[in-house]
């Protein structure tokens, strides 16, 4: 289960997206451009389409991390997300991502930072993004790591809750414990409180 209720469905297109109804998508309500920019617009790529014409979602030009209020890290563009063997376990274009560190379906938010007073404004601390020669161009790999952060690797702009492009870079490791002094990058926190990643609330 992807969906983290962010409503950006049900706020953008009501017609369409009804949770009160069953089935609470009924796409004929509106024309074809409208529910695919709609569909566009959830953070957590719950929602997705083909048309009947056979128009897909197109991978973003540009890999962005924007960072939510008291929330989850919401990624959009050429993503892959691999184990730490390397092998890719999901391609997506966009993802919400764990950061409260409480998440039951890590890596991937799934409101658990609701419940436990998860608070970081989503302002950006200082810069631990870098360049990596080495890094996969375009797409953007994330890899959790055994009860530790998230490490990119591939072009990325990093925001603030603005929307403001803060940090560029393509090599990185990102806090998923929460309990990092300087978020969103890992400052070792995670290490030295013995975090690990299937602790649940």
């Amino acid at each position: 289960m992807r969906c983290i209720h962010a409503a950006e469905c049900v706020r953008g297109l009501p017609e369409v997206f009804d949770t009160g109804k069953r089935p609470w998508i009924q796409p004929d309500r509106s024309n074809p451009q409208a529910v695919a920019e709609t569909v566009l617009r959830c953070p957590s790529g719950a929602l997705q389409f083909e048309r009947d014409d056979g128009v897909r979602e197109t991978t973003p030009d540009e890999n962005t991390i924007a960072l939510a209020v008291d929330g989850p890290l919401y990624v959009r563009g050429d993503i892959e997300i691999r184990d730490t063997e390397g092998e890719v376990l999901y391609g997506e274009t966009r993802v919400a991502l764990c950061r409260c560190g409480a998440s039951g379906n890590k890596p991937f938010c799934d409101n658990t930072h609701r419940k436990t007073g998860f608070s970081h404004d989503g302002s950006l601390g200082e810069s631990r993004l870098s360049q990596d020669e080495a890094s996969n161009g375009h797409v953007l790999s994330v890899v959790p790591t055994l009860n530790g952060p998230l490490v990119l690797r591939g072009t990325v702009e990093l925001r603030d809750t603005a929307g403001d492009v803060s940090y560029e870079g393509s090599k990185a490791a990102l806090c998923r414990c929460g309990r990092s002094g300087n978020k969103p990058f890992c400052d070792g926190t995670h290490a030295r409180t013995g975090w690990r990643e299937d602790q649940t609330p």
